[in-house]
């Protein structure tokens, strides 16, 4: 990956001579790490304005009390852990971070580890690697954990590269032993989350971030940035560079450094984002206030410009294809909001579908979720209807646009071939009804009380589920084929 920097380095400080910075490099380049109590680590992270870089922009002194309070009020130890599996398929921030930079990281999780008397730091990677592969992630904290000669210890989870994998509730579980995806009943990792205890989970740079403001003091992390948000913000653009620029830059300085136009649109915060139109991508500056100003959002820090050579509305269905299939299949708003949503908005390619169509499926299930996907994905497909609206009108006269979808839009791999799914044989099929009865997400009968689909995706949530519809069908007319 590229890595570009608007103005004095901070995050990237030591990139421009070294691939990695190794231990010896990074103390001589940030000095020693500091040893805070947890008040005086919590005083600072105020001072200094941190909110966490994640997507949610937290306040991270406020969350780092809650941890202490709820692990004071049980009278327990707490747990540290770093989310650095970034579902999302266009950010590669956190993972430039751990490769590239990993004593930066590991100093903000050591000094709220120390600061909360937790004994251990777990950090999070994503399976971006082929079975047998080297994964230089991994590679590089195995180094990192060697050369710091910490007592604190260093425990690296690796988890399934999937959209809702980065989501802070998949990641506890799959650190739990559980199914790495959201729970459905969610709840505050700062109440209960590594084996069951007050957890301080935060991703890599946000804890980057926080060793920067330990180090250098919060009038010298200030020294930058926006008076509402100091420092700096890292940004992945267009899937591949890795930028760090001073809170308030302008976007327009960021594509012009990245050599990238506008072109239709950009993409901010990633596919639970916003679409911005090149007027307003020219007023747009990269804090969080002032990108919501102009109705959008920093999110995880993804800016994804949309070439002129592409049709936008296929490549918006595409995204959401993709996250329909990426859900978890705990919820009606994801496992049936999302295909509608997504039929919705593919039906407008053809120019036979009609904007209030997706206004509606986008509608139903709203803050209802057992997690923040469906919304996520609505928000993303609203945007798209507001910016788009020109090409909708070309689409609805003409039937399209003229040009092809040439899949500029990163997604992870294949996500159609990832789920397991139920076939049902119609030669068999006597319509008992017994598999709506048993699989309701998945089964729907038409009115003659056969099921409407002979091939669905059946979700890990529901693996256990399909294979007993399979056993207790009378005519043996179902069967699940295992992902390809």
């Amino acid at each position: 990956m590229t890595t570009v920097t608007i103005g004095p380095p901070r995050l990237t400080t030591g990139l421009d001579a070294h691939e990695r910075v190794d231990h010896d490099t990074h103390v001589r380049l940030h000095g020693a790490l500091p040893r805070l109590a947890a008040d005086d680590l919590i005083t600072l992270a105020g001072l200094g304005g941190l909110r966490g870089r994640g997507g949610a922009g937290f306040p991270f002194a406020r969350k780092l009390r809650a941890v202490q309070r709820s692990a004071h009020h049980r009278q327990t130890s707490a747990r540290v852990v770093v989310n650095a599996a970034e579902g999302e398929p266009g950010s590669a921030k956190d993972a430039m971070l751990v490769e590239r930079v990993p004593h930066l990281v590991l100093d903000g999780a050591e000094l709220a580890a120390r600061a909360l008397g937790a004994r251990e730091v777990v950090v999070g990677i994503a399976d971006r690697v082929a079975r047998g592969a080297d994964d230089p992630l991994q590679e590089s904290l195995r180094a990192a954990v060697a050369e710091r000669r910490s007592t604190i210890g260093f425990r690296v989870v690796r988890m399934p590269h999937r959209f809702v994998s980065g989501q802070a509730g998949a990641l506890v579980q799959g650190i739990n032993g559980r199914a790495p995806v959201p729970p459905g009943n969610p709840r505050r990792t700062s109440e209960s989350g590594v084996a069951g205890l007050p957890t301080l989970l935060s991703n890599a740079e946000t804890y980057a971030q926080v060793a920067l403001l330990a180090l250098g003091g919060a009038d010298q992390f200030a020294a930058v940035g926006t008076s509402d948000q100091p420092g700096t913000v890292l940004l992945t653009v267009g899937g591949s560079t890795v930028v760090e620029a001073p809170a308030g830059t302008p976007l327009t300085r960021v594509l012009h450094v990245c050599g990238v136009s506008p072109g239709q649109a950009v993409l901010v915060g990633g596919y639970h984002g916003a679409w911005l139109a090149p007027d307003v991508v020219a007023r747009a500056h990269l804090s969080r206030r002032e990108m919501a100003d102009v109705g959008g959002t920093l999110g995880a820090g993804v800016v994804l410009p949309l070439p002129r050579t592409t049709c936008p509305l296929g490549e918006v269905a595409r995204v959401l294809r993709y996250l329909a299939d990426e859900s978890a299949g705990q919820c009606g708003p994801c496992l049936r909001g999302l295909p509608a949503l997504t039929e919705s908005f593919t039906a407008l390619i053809g120019g036979e579908g009609a904007p209030e169509a997706v206004l509606t499926a986008a509608g139903i299930g709203e803050g209802k979720g057992a997690c923040a996907h469906p919304d996520g994905s609505a928000v993303f497909a609203r945007s798209a209807l507001a910016v788009f609206a020109e090409d909708m009108s070309t689409h609805a006269l003409t039937g399209g646009c003229g040009r092809p979808v040439v899949g500029e839009l990163p997604l992870t791999g294949e996500p159609e071939h990832r789920h397991a799914r139920l076939l049902l044989d119609w030669s068999r099929c006597d319509g008992h009804g017994l598999c709506a009865e048993l699989l309701p997400e998945l089964v729907r009968l038409d009115r003659n009380g056969y099921p409407e689909e002979p091939d669905v995706p059946v979700p890990d949530a529901l693996a256990g589920d399909a294979e007993l519809a399979v056993r207790m069908c009378p005519a043996l007319a179902l069967r699940v084929r295992a992902p390809s």
